[in-house]
Protein backbone atom coordinates (compact mmCIF):
# COMPACT_ATOMS: atom_id res chain seq x y z
CA UNK A 1 0.00 0.00 0.00
CA UNK A 2 2.84 2.38 0.89
CA UNK A 3 4.57 1.64 -2.40
CA UNK A 4 1.35 2.30 -4.34
CA UNK A 5 0.83 5.51 -2.41
CA UNK A 6 4.38 6.62 -3.19
CA UNK A 7 3.96 5.80 -6.88
CA UNK A 8 0.65 7.66 -6.95
CA UNK A 9 2.27 10.72 -5.37
CA UNK A 10 5.12 10.53 -7.90
CA UNK A 11 2.65 10.40 -10.78
CA UNK A 12 0.84 13.45 -9.39
CA UNK A 13 4.13 15.37 -9.15
CA UNK A 14 5.04 14.33 -12.70
CA UNK A 15 1.63 15.37 -14.06
CA UNK A 16 1.84 18.71 -12.27
CA UNK A 17 5.33 19.32 -13.64
CA UNK A 18 4.16 18.45 -17.15
CA UNK A 19 1.16 20.78 -16.86
CA UNK A 20 3.26 23.62 -15.47
CA UNK A 21 5.99 23.40 -18.06
CA UNK A 22 3.49 22.93 -20.90
CA UNK A 23 1.59 26.12 -20.11
CA UNK A 24 4.80 28.02 -19.32
CA UNK A 25 6.35 27.00 -22.63
CA UNK A 26 3.05 27.69 -24.40
CA UNK A 27 3.39 31.26 -23.17
CA UNK A 28 7.00 31.46 -24.29
CA UNK A 29 6.32 29.90 -27.72
CA UNK A 30 3.24 31.86 -28.73
CA UNK A 31 5.58 34.84 -28.71
CA UNK A 32 7.90 33.08 -31.19
CA UNK A 33 5.02 32.17 -33.48
CA UNK A 34 3.64 35.71 -33.31
CA UNK A 35 7.13 37.11 -33.97
CA UNK A 36 7.25 35.12 -37.20
CA UNK A 37 3.66 35.84 -38.33
CA UNK A 38 2.28 39.01 -36.73
CA UNK A 39 4.70 41.26 -34.84
CA UNK A 40 6.60 42.55 -37.92
CA UNK A 41 3.27 43.98 -39.13
CA UNK A 42 1.77 45.37 -35.91
CA UNK A 43 4.67 46.48 -33.69
CA UNK A 44 7.02 48.06 -36.26
CA UNK A 45 6.69 50.80 -38.90
CA UNK A 46 4.92 49.79 -42.10
CA UNK A 47 7.70 51.18 -44.31
CA UNK A 48 10.30 48.70 -43.03
CA UNK A 49 11.31 46.08 -45.63
CA UNK A 50 9.78 42.67 -44.71
CA UNK A 51 13.12 40.98 -43.90
CA UNK A 52 14.24 43.94 -41.78
CA UNK A 53 10.95 43.90 -39.85
CA UNK A 54 11.30 40.14 -39.39
CA UNK A 55 14.83 40.49 -37.99
CA UNK A 56 13.59 43.27 -35.69
CA UNK A 57 10.77 41.03 -34.42
CA UNK A 58 13.21 38.18 -33.89
CA UNK A 59 15.37 40.66 -31.98
CA UNK A 60 12.61 41.15 -29.42
CA UNK A 61 12.24 37.35 -29.38
CA UNK A 62 15.94 37.07 -28.50
CA UNK A 63 15.51 39.40 -25.51
CA UNK A 64 13.65 36.62 -23.73
CA UNK A 65 16.70 34.41 -24.01
CA UNK A 66 19.03 37.12 -22.76
CA UNK A 67 16.85 37.35 -19.65
CA UNK A 68 16.83 33.58 -19.08
CA UNK A 69 20.28 33.25 -17.42
CA UNK A 70 19.40 36.23 -15.21
CA UNK A 71 16.16 34.53 -14.24
CA UNK A 72 18.03 31.27 -13.69
CA UNK A 73 20.48 33.03 -11.35
CA UNK A 74 17.78 34.87 -9.38
CA UNK A 75 15.37 31.96 -9.04
CA UNK A 76 18.22 29.50 -8.56
CA UNK A 77 19.43 31.56 -5.60
CA UNK A 78 16.02 31.55 -3.93
CA UNK A 79 15.22 28.00 -4.97
CA UNK A 80 18.39 26.70 -3.29
CA UNK A 81 17.86 28.78 -0.16
CA UNK A 82 14.08 28.69 0.32
CA UNK A 83 12.80 25.74 -1.68
CA UNK A 84 12.03 24.55 -5.19
CA UNK A 85 8.27 25.04 -4.85
CA UNK A 86 8.38 28.69 -3.77
CA UNK A 87 10.64 29.66 -6.67
CA UNK A 88 8.55 27.67 -9.16
CA UNK A 89 5.26 29.26 -8.08
CA UNK A 90 6.73 32.77 -8.37
CA UNK A 91 8.05 32.03 -11.86
CA UNK A 92 4.69 30.65 -13.01
CA UNK A 93 2.85 33.72 -11.74
CA UNK A 94 5.34 36.06 -13.41
CA UNK A 95 4.98 34.31 -16.76
CA UNK A 96 1.19 34.24 -16.62
CA UNK A 97 0.94 37.97 -15.91
CA UNK A 98 3.53 39.04 -18.51
CA UNK A 99 2.05 36.95 -21.33
CA UNK A 100 -1.50 38.08 -20.62
CA UNK A 101 -0.33 41.69 -20.76
CA UNK A 102 1.16 41.15 -24.25
CA UNK A 103 -2.38 40.27 -25.33
CA UNK A 104 -3.57 43.74 -24.30
CA UNK A 105 -0.59 45.71 -25.63
CA UNK A 106 -1.34 48.64 -28.01
CA UNK A 107 0.26 48.46 -31.47
CA UNK A 108 2.75 50.73 -33.22
CA UNK A 109 -0.04 52.58 -35.03
CA UNK A 110 -1.56 53.47 -31.65
CA UNK A 111 1.38 54.44 -29.43
CA UNK A 112 4.34 54.51 -31.81
CA UNK A 113 7.81 53.54 -30.61
CA UNK A 114 6.47 52.76 -27.14
CA UNK A 115 4.81 49.62 -28.57
CA UNK A 116 7.99 47.67 -29.45
CA UNK A 117 9.65 48.98 -26.28
CA UNK A 118 6.84 47.66 -24.06
CA UNK A 119 6.79 44.44 -26.07
CA UNK A 120 10.51 44.01 -25.44
CA UNK A 121 10.05 44.68 -21.72
CA UNK A 122 7.33 42.04 -21.40
CA UNK A 123 9.46 39.59 -23.38
CA UNK A 124 12.28 40.24 -20.90
CA UNK A 125 9.91 39.38 -18.02
CA UNK A 126 8.92 36.22 -19.88
CA UNK A 127 12.59 35.30 -20.10
CA UNK A 128 13.15 35.88 -16.39
CA UNK A 129 10.17 33.63 -15.62
CA UNK A 130 11.13 30.75 -17.90
CA UNK A 131 14.70 31.03 -16.63
CA UNK A 132 13.44 30.22 -13.14
CA UNK A 133 10.58 27.91 -14.04
CA UNK A 134 12.57 25.18 -15.76
CA UNK A 135 14.85 24.53 -12.79
CA UNK A 136 11.93 24.37 -10.36
CA UNK A 137 9.76 22.08 -12.48
CA UNK A 138 12.69 19.85 -13.39
CA UNK A 139 13.87 19.43 -9.80
CA UNK A 140 10.32 18.88 -8.61
CA UNK A 141 10.28 15.58 -10.53
CA UNK A 142 13.93 14.50 -10.58
CA UNK A 143 14.54 15.03 -6.84
CA UNK A 144 11.36 13.09 -6.08
CA UNK A 145 12.08 10.23 -8.50
CA UNK A 146 13.89 6.97 -7.63
CA UNK A 147 17.45 6.85 -9.03
CA UNK A 148 16.63 4.15 -11.59
CA UNK A 149 13.73 6.19 -13.04
CA UNK A 150 15.12 9.70 -12.77
CA UNK A 151 15.53 10.04 -16.52
CA UNK A 152 12.00 8.83 -17.23
CA UNK A 153 10.35 11.15 -14.72
CA UNK A 154 12.62 14.03 -15.68
CA UNK A 155 11.23 13.70 -19.21
CA UNK A 156 7.86 14.92 -17.92
CA UNK A 157 9.43 18.34 -17.32
CA UNK A 158 11.13 18.18 -20.72
CA UNK A 159 7.97 17.14 -22.57
CA UNK A 160 6.40 20.44 -21.55
CA UNK A 161 8.45 22.20 -24.25
CA UNK A 162 7.12 20.33 -27.31
CA UNK A 163 3.66 20.04 -25.77
CA UNK A 164 3.62 23.78 -25.08
CA UNK A 165 4.65 24.37 -28.68
CA UNK A 166 1.79 22.14 -29.85
CA UNK A 167 -0.66 24.12 -27.73
CA UNK A 168 0.72 27.39 -29.11
CA UNK A 169 0.35 26.27 -32.71
CA UNK A 170 -3.12 24.82 -32.09
CA UNK A 171 -4.15 28.16 -30.60
CA UNK A 172 -2.93 30.07 -33.66
CA UNK A 173 -4.40 27.52 -36.08
CA UNK A 174 -7.82 27.65 -34.42
CA UNK A 175 -7.88 31.43 -34.13
CA UNK A 176 -6.43 31.96 -37.60
CA UNK A 177 -8.80 29.43 -39.15
CA UNK A 178 -11.81 31.07 -37.53
CA UNK A 179 -11.03 34.60 -38.67
CA UNK A 180 -10.15 36.44 -41.83
CA UNK A 181 -6.51 37.43 -42.30
CA UNK A 182 -7.44 41.04 -41.57
CA UNK A 183 -9.22 40.17 -38.33
CA UNK A 184 -6.39 37.86 -37.27
CA UNK A 185 -3.77 40.59 -37.76
CA UNK A 186 -6.02 43.24 -36.22
CA UNK A 187 -7.04 41.50 -32.98
CA UNK A 188 -7.27 37.71 -33.30
CA UNK A 189 -3.59 37.10 -32.50
CA UNK A 190 -4.23 38.48 -28.99
CA UNK A 191 -6.49 35.57 -27.95
CA UNK A 192 -3.70 32.96 -27.45
CA UNK A 193 -1.86 35.43 -25.19
CA UNK A 194 -4.89 36.23 -23.07
CA UNK A 195 -5.62 32.51 -22.57
CA UNK A 196 -2.35 32.19 -20.65
CA UNK A 197 -4.15 33.54 -17.60
CA UNK A 198 -4.71 29.82 -16.84
CA UNK A 199 -1.09 29.70 -15.65
CA UNK A 200 -1.99 31.87 -12.68
CA UNK A 201 -4.56 29.31 -11.53
CA UNK A 202 -2.07 26.47 -11.92
CA UNK A 203 0.52 28.28 -9.82
CA UNK A 204 -1.99 28.51 -6.99
CA UNK A 205 -2.62 24.76 -7.25
CA UNK A 206 1.11 24.01 -6.99
CA UNK A 207 1.42 26.28 -3.97
CA UNK A 208 -1.50 24.68 -2.13
CA UNK A 209 -1.17 21.00 -3.03
CA UNK A 210 2.51 20.01 -3.38
CA UNK A 211 5.35 19.68 -0.88
CA UNK A 212 8.95 20.51 -1.57
CA UNK A 213 11.28 17.73 -2.73
CA UNK A 214 12.80 15.12 -0.36
CA UNK A 215 16.34 16.19 -1.34
CA UNK A 216 15.69 19.80 -0.37
CA UNK A 217 13.90 18.82 2.87
CA UNK A 218 16.84 16.57 3.79
CA UNK A 219 19.23 19.45 3.11
CA UNK A 220 17.18 21.70 5.40
CA UNK A 221 17.35 19.12 8.18
CA UNK A 222 21.13 18.82 7.86
CA UNK A 223 21.54 22.59 7.92
CA UNK A 224 19.21 22.88 10.94
CA UNK A 225 21.30 20.28 12.82
CA UNK A 226 24.50 22.15 12.00
CA UNK A 227 22.98 25.45 13.17
CA UNK A 228 21.81 23.84 16.41
CA UNK A 229 25.27 22.32 16.95
CA UNK A 230 26.89 25.73 16.42
CA UNK A 231 24.57 27.29 18.99
CA UNK A 232 25.20 24.52 21.49
CA UNK A 233 28.93 25.03 21.07
CA UNK A 234 28.51 28.78 21.58
CA UNK A 235 30.11 29.43 18.20
CA UNK A 236 27.08 31.07 16.62
CA UNK A 237 28.77 34.47 16.45
CA UNK A 238 31.75 33.04 14.59
CA UNK A 239 29.71 30.76 12.28
CA UNK A 240 30.36 31.50 8.59
CA UNK A 241 27.72 33.43 6.70
CA UNK A 242 25.91 31.24 4.18
CA UNK A 243 27.37 31.94 0.73
CA UNK A 244 25.06 32.76 -2.17
CA UNK A 245 24.27 29.48 -3.98
CA UNK A 246 24.91 31.04 -7.40
CA UNK A 247 28.37 32.27 -6.33
CA UNK A 248 29.04 28.95 -4.63
CA UNK A 249 28.28 26.86 -7.71
CA UNK A 250 30.35 29.18 -9.93
CA UNK A 251 33.26 28.76 -7.52
CA UNK A 252 32.95 25.00 -7.02
CA UNK A 253 31.62 23.67 -10.32
CA UNK A 254 32.46 26.09 -13.17
CA UNK A 255 33.47 23.21 -15.47
CA UNK A 256 30.09 21.52 -15.08
CA UNK A 257 28.25 24.79 -15.79
CA UNK A 258 30.21 25.41 -19.00
CA UNK A 259 29.84 21.82 -20.24
CA UNK A 260 26.14 21.74 -19.37
CA UNK A 261 25.69 24.90 -21.45
CA UNK A 262 27.69 23.38 -24.30
CA UNK A 263 25.60 20.22 -24.18
CA UNK A 264 22.49 22.34 -24.73
CA UNK A 265 23.72 24.35 -27.74
CA UNK A 266 22.63 21.94 -30.48
CA UNK A 267 19.26 21.30 -28.81
CA UNK A 268 18.44 25.00 -28.71
CA UNK A 269 19.82 26.11 -32.07
CA UNK A 270 18.18 23.25 -33.96
CA UNK A 271 14.89 23.49 -32.09
CA UNK A 272 14.38 27.22 -32.64
CA UNK A 273 15.34 27.02 -36.29
CA UNK A 274 12.77 24.21 -36.61
CA UNK A 275 9.94 26.01 -34.86
CA UNK A 276 10.52 29.74 -35.43
CA UNK A 277 12.75 30.41 -38.43
CA UNK A 278 11.16 27.68 -40.57
CA UNK A 279 7.69 29.19 -40.12
CA UNK A 280 8.99 32.55 -41.32
CA UNK A 281 11.03 30.98 -44.14
CA UNK A 282 8.10 28.91 -45.34
CA UNK A 283 5.47 31.66 -45.25
CA UNK A 284 7.54 34.73 -46.19
CA UNK A 285 7.13 36.05 -49.71
CA UNK A 286 10.93 36.18 -49.97
CA UNK A 287 11.04 32.49 -49.03
CA UNK A 288 8.77 29.70 -50.21
CA UNK A 289 5.44 31.49 -49.96
CA UNK A 290 3.68 28.50 -48.39
CA UNK A 291 0.50 28.87 -46.38
CA UNK A 292 0.60 29.82 -42.71
CA UNK A 293 -1.67 26.91 -41.77
CA UNK A 294 0.56 24.40 -43.55
CA UNK A 295 3.70 25.53 -41.74
CA UNK A 296 1.99 25.66 -38.35
CA UNK A 297 0.61 22.16 -38.95
CA UNK A 298 4.07 20.87 -39.83
CA UNK A 299 5.55 22.34 -36.65
CA UNK A 300 2.65 20.93 -34.61
CA UNK A 301 2.95 17.36 -35.93
CA UNK A 302 6.75 17.33 -35.66
CA UNK A 303 6.52 18.53 -32.06
CA UNK A 304 4.06 15.74 -31.25
CA UNK A 305 6.49 13.24 -32.76
CA UNK A 306 9.23 14.49 -30.43
CA UNK A 307 7.24 13.70 -27.25
CA UNK A 308 7.44 9.86 -27.30
CA UNK A 309 11.06 10.12 -28.41
CA UNK A 310 11.80 12.18 -25.28
CA UNK A 311 10.46 9.46 -23.01
CA UNK A 312 12.12 6.62 -24.91
CA UNK A 313 15.50 8.37 -24.85
CA UNK A 314 15.14 9.26 -21.17
CA UNK A 315 14.16 5.69 -20.23
CA UNK A 316 17.06 4.33 -22.28
CA UNK A 317 19.40 6.65 -20.38
CA UNK A 318 18.20 5.15 -17.07
CA UNK A 319 19.35 1.71 -18.21
CA UNK A 320 22.37 2.47 -20.40
CA UNK A 321 23.65 5.92 -19.40
CA UNK A 322 22.90 9.53 -20.33
CA UNK A 323 25.89 10.31 -22.53
CA UNK A 324 25.58 7.72 -25.30
CA UNK A 325 22.04 8.54 -26.38
CA UNK A 326 22.73 12.27 -26.03
CA UNK A 327 25.79 12.09 -28.30
CA UNK A 328 23.88 9.99 -30.83
CA UNK A 329 21.29 12.78 -31.07
CA UNK A 330 24.01 15.39 -31.65
CA UNK A 331 25.65 13.34 -34.42
CA UNK A 332 22.42 12.52 -36.24
CA UNK A 333 21.10 16.07 -35.85
CA UNK A 334 24.26 17.54 -37.33
CA UNK A 335 24.04 15.21 -40.33
CA UNK A 336 20.31 15.75 -40.83
CA UNK A 337 20.89 19.50 -41.17
CA UNK A 338 22.17 18.93 -44.71
CA UNK A 339 19.03 17.07 -45.77
CA UNK A 340 16.69 19.47 -44.01
CA UNK A 341 16.51 22.44 -46.37
CA UNK A 342 16.50 20.43 -49.62
CA UNK A 343 13.41 18.67 -48.26
CA UNK A 344 11.83 21.97 -47.13
CA UNK A 345 12.53 23.60 -50.48
CA UNK A 346 10.36 21.07 -52.33
CA UNK A 347 7.35 22.92 -50.90
CA UNK A 348 5.51 19.59 -50.71
CA UNK A 349 3.74 18.92 -47.41
CA UNK A 350 5.03 15.35 -47.02
CA UNK A 351 8.69 16.28 -47.53
CA UNK A 352 8.46 19.42 -45.42
CA UNK A 353 6.91 17.32 -42.64
CA UNK A 354 9.64 14.67 -42.97
CA UNK A 355 12.32 17.35 -42.65
CA UNK A 356 10.76 18.77 -39.48
CA UNK A 357 10.04 15.35 -37.91
CA UNK A 358 13.60 14.16 -38.47
CA UNK A 359 14.96 17.27 -36.79
CA UNK A 360 12.63 16.97 -33.80
CA UNK A 361 13.42 13.27 -33.32
CA UNK A 362 17.15 13.98 -33.06
CA UNK A 363 16.51 16.92 -30.73
CA UNK A 364 14.42 14.56 -28.57
CA UNK A 365 17.31 12.11 -28.22
CA UNK A 366 19.26 14.90 -26.52
CA UNK A 367 16.51 16.74 -24.69
CA UNK A 368 14.93 13.66 -23.09
CA UNK A 369 17.84 12.69 -20.77
CA UNK A 370 18.88 16.27 -20.11
CA UNK A 371 16.85 16.90 -16.94
CA UNK A 372 18.36 13.88 -15.19
CA UNK A 373 21.85 14.68 -16.49
CA UNK A 374 21.82 18.23 -15.13
CA UNK A 375 20.23 17.17 -11.84
CA UNK A 376 23.01 14.64 -11.24
CA UNK A 377 25.82 17.06 -12.12
CA UNK A 378 25.28 19.36 -9.12
CA UNK A 379 25.01 18.92 -5.34
CA UNK A 380 21.67 19.62 -3.66
CA UNK A 381 22.62 22.92 -2.01
CA UNK A 382 23.51 24.51 -5.37
CA UNK A 383 21.54 22.29 -7.77
CA UNK A 384 18.81 24.78 -8.70
CA UNK A 385 21.44 27.46 -9.40
CA UNK A 386 23.89 25.21 -11.23
CA UNK A 387 21.38 23.39 -13.42
CA UNK A 388 19.48 26.60 -14.26
CA UNK A 389 22.63 28.52 -15.09
CA UNK A 390 24.01 25.79 -17.37
CA UNK A 391 20.65 25.33 -19.08
CA UNK A 392 19.98 29.04 -19.59
CA UNK A 393 23.50 29.90 -20.78
CA UNK A 394 23.08 27.16 -23.38
CA UNK A 395 19.72 28.69 -24.27
CA UNK A 396 21.08 32.19 -24.83
CA UNK A 397 24.06 31.10 -26.94
CA UNK A 398 22.18 28.32 -28.72
CA UNK A 399 18.60 29.53 -29.03
CA UNK A 400 18.41 33.29 -28.59
CA UNK A 401 20.14 34.25 -31.79
CA UNK A 402 19.43 31.14 -33.87
CA UNK A 403 16.47 32.65 -35.78
CA UNK A 404 18.41 35.91 -36.34
CA UNK A 405 21.55 34.08 -37.46
CA UNK A 406 19.51 31.80 -39.70
CA UNK A 407 17.69 34.77 -41.27
CA UNK A 408 20.96 36.64 -41.85
CA UNK A 409 22.68 33.58 -43.35
CA UNK A 410 19.70 32.89 -45.58
CA UNK A 411 19.53 36.47 -46.90
CA UNK A 412 23.30 36.70 -47.56
CA UNK A 413 24.48 33.21 -48.47
CA UNK A 414 21.57 30.78 -48.79
CA UNK A 415 20.25 27.96 -46.63
CA UNK A 416 23.31 25.69 -46.95
CA UNK A 417 25.11 27.97 -44.50
CA UNK A 418 22.29 27.45 -41.99
CA UNK A 419 22.98 23.72 -42.27
CA UNK A 420 26.67 24.36 -41.62
CA UNK A 421 25.71 26.43 -38.57
CA UNK A 422 23.59 23.58 -37.16
CA UNK A 423 26.41 21.10 -37.81
CA UNK A 424 28.90 23.37 -36.03
CA UNK A 425 26.84 23.68 -32.83
CA UNK A 426 26.19 19.92 -32.97
CA UNK A 427 29.95 19.31 -32.85
CA UNK A 428 30.25 21.67 -29.87
CA UNK A 429 27.51 19.72 -28.08
CA UNK A 430 29.13 16.39 -28.89
CA UNK A 431 32.46 17.52 -27.44
CA UNK A 432 30.79 18.94 -24.32
CA UNK A 433 28.97 15.69 -23.55
CA UNK A 434 32.14 13.68 -24.20
CA UNK A 435 33.91 15.72 -21.53
CA UNK A 436 31.17 15.14 -18.93
CA UNK A 437 31.22 12.17 -16.58
CA UNK A 438 28.46 9.57 -16.72
CA UNK A 439 25.92 10.30 -13.96
CA UNK A 440 23.17 7.71 -14.51
CA UNK A 441 21.89 6.04 -11.32
CA UNK A 442 23.93 8.19 -8.95
CA UNK A 443 22.53 9.08 -5.53
CA UNK A 444 21.73 12.73 -5.03
CA UNK A 445 24.06 14.26 -2.43
CA UNK A 446 22.27 16.28 0.23
CA UNK A 447 25.13 18.20 1.86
Amino acid sequence: MAVNSKESAMRRVAATSLAGTSIEWYDFFIYGTAAALVFPKVFFPEDLPPLVALIAAFGTFAVGFIARPIGGAIFGHYGDLFGRKTALVTALLMMGVATTMVGFLPTYSTIGIAAPLLLTLLRFVQGLAVGGQWGGAMLLVTENAPPDKRGFYGAFAQAGAPLGLVLANVAFLVVGGSLSDEAFISWGWRIPFILSIALIALSLYVQLSLEDTPAFRALQEIQAERTEHDHEGDHAVNAPVKRSPILEVIRLQPREIVLAAGAFLAVQATFYILVVFVVAYGTNSAGLGLSRDMMLTVVLIASLVQIPVLFLAASYSDRHGRRGIYMLGAILGGCWAFAFFPLIDTGEFVWVLLAACGGQIFVGLMYGPQAALLTELFSTRVRYSGASLGYQLGAIFGGAFAPIIATALWSEFGTVYISLYIAFVSVLTLVSVLLLSETSGSELEHA
